[in-house]
């Protein structure tokens, strides 16, 4: 998994971290260029993606997050569920490619799905 994670970060422009969360917040593996706390970018995000599910599946009648993108003044991060358990977890600059983040990202969780 960390070989896929470190080849993700390489394959998308701006991309300078990769990790698999669980929904429970838990890290289950990552990578990243940077000096980051991967543990604190998977928890929050996990409580950011349950947010979203229950609002889109429950209240909106919507169905489930199939991906989400959260964009801040310095932190943009790209979520791709993978399976009903775990997402991957993308972290972009500001000069990142969101269209290669989803499109390498889709095919990224889809193979790591196979190893969850």
């Amino acid at each position: 998994m960390l070989a896929e994670l470190t080849q993700l970060v390489t394959d998308v422009n701006g991309a300078w971290a990769a990790a698999i969360g669980g929904l429970d917040g838990l890290l289950v593996e990552g990578h990243a260029q940077a000096d980051t706390d991967l543990n604190l970018l998977v928890a929050e995000h996990a409580g950011i993606l349950r947010a979203a599910n229950a609002a889109y599946d429950q209240t909106l009648g919507g169905g489930l997050a199939r991906e989400l993108y959260v964009r801040g003044e310095s932190l943009s991060v790209f979520l791709q569920p993978i399976g009903s358990d775990f997402f991957l977890l993308l972290a972009l600059d500001g000069r990142s490619n969101l269209g290669q983040a989803r499109l390498y990202g889709r095919d990224a969780a889809r193979r790591l799905e196979a190893q969850l």
